[in-house]
């Protein structure tokens, strides 16, 4: 029987049979003609965009893959008409590890490897004996420490000789893991009904939120110093790792201050009504859920804390760009800051692109709303 004939055929009410829809509007011919062509404006956009691809796309791929060259020892053996990867090649192990004794490479890939199992009971669920890996968690930057620096047997390393893509990660993480409780704090001490310890608060979110990084930086590495006794001293990393969490610290208390003002009302005094203390009001009842609304925010700062750890060089720490940029500056390698840039550029994307996708799996496994 034809498909006209099926459709003119009577059904009782309820039994009509179900019939495929039509070949235009499933598969890739739908999902083109609904994505890409819903409307003339979009359209038009949608040819633009290919057009525009289509004129950048390949002549970036020649320069960077088909006509580059990427091994060799020197410039000379760059013969082709695009990149010079050989810089990269050869450069490679100074704009990861900086300065570091090449012979302890091993202690930073390490320290890196036990970053993510670190992390791993952190940032996900259902990993059996969690609480063994948080014990392993919380001893991580001890660990981290004496791997990196040395002591308990370890060669000792100054932290002069520390620089790249490792000063970037130690920066980073340690203002990121630092930041997000020194900001529920600051966040929670904003809102206090004590008037001393509100104000203190106000008074250090907004002196920090007034200034540039640079400005905080400066001070922690050139100023504070003149302010210490005499013979007394701090590292100047260390000094860095200070005036980046708490310049960070200050910015994530409004982010979660904002997500504590979302939560209703009635939430407080349902906790209250439950005989909860304030701190377990906070632990159990608001913050998880302050912290649920505020997750883009949260991660958005932590993005813009670790492309921002690059002002460390202003007192002298050579982070991956920094690295980068006194590497393009040898005279036997004038002339390749595209590719040094470059690679710095992709480095960057790939660590601040997983952030963001991380942040998109939390928010879609805590999320217990409609769906968007």
């Amino acid at each position: 029987m034809t498909d006209t004939a099926t459709s003119e055929k009577k059904y009782p009410a309820g039994q009509h049979p179900d019939l495929p829809p039509p070949p235009g509007t499933i598969g890739v011919v739908g999902w083109i003609r609904h994505r890409l062509f819903p409307s003339p404006l979009s359209s038009i956009l949608t040819i633009a965009a290919l057009i525009l691809l289509y004129l950048v796309i390949p002549p970036i791929l020649n320069w960077a893959i088909l006509d580059a060259n990427f091994v060799g020892t020197s410039r000379d053996d760059c013969t082709g008409g695009g990149a010079c990867w050989v810089f990269i090649y050869v450069r490679f192990n100074q704009l990861m590890f900086g300065f570091y004794p090449p012979e302890l490479y091993w202690r930073p890939i390490l320290t890196f490897v036990l970053m993510f199992v670190a992390l791993y009971p952190l940032l996900f669920d259902n990993v059996p004996y969690k609480r063994y890996w948080i014990y392993f968690s919380i001893l991580f930057p001890v660990i981290a420490y004496f791997l990196l620096m040395g002591g308990l047997g370890l060669e000792p390393v100054e932290s002069s000789q520390m620089g790249g893509f490792m000063l970037t990660v130690v920066i980073g993480m340690t203002g990121i893991v630092a930041s997000l409780p020194i900001g529920v704090v600051l966040a929670l001490g904003r809102r206090s009904q004590m008037p001393i310890v509100r104000m203190l608060c106000v008074c250090f979110i907004e002196f920090i939120r007034g200034v540039p990084l640079i400005t905080v930086l400066f001070m922690s590495s050139v100023m504070l110093p003149l302010f210490l006794p005499e013979g007394v001293s701090f590292d100047k990393l260390l000094r860095a790792l200070i005036g980046v969490a708490l310049f960070s610290s200050a910015y994530m208390a409004e982010v979660i201050r904002g997500g504590l003002q979302a939560i209703p009302k009635g939430q407080y005094e349902a906790a209250q009504a439950l005989g909860l203390s304030y701190w377990k009001m906070m632990g159990l009842i608001v913050l998880p859920q302050a912290m649920k609304i505020v997750i883009p925010g949260i991660v958005s700062n932590f993005i813009g804390l670790f492309k921002d750890t690059t002002l460390v060089s202003i007192i002298g720490l050579l982070d991956l760009l920094g690295m980068t940029k006194a590497s393009v500056s040898d005279s036997n390698w004038i002339g390749l800051a595209h590719e040094g840039y470059a690679f710095a550029a992709l480095v960057y994307f790939v660590c601040c692109f997983s952030m963001a996708r991380y942040s998109i799996y939390l928010e879609n496994r805590l999320h217990t709303g409609h769906k968007r």
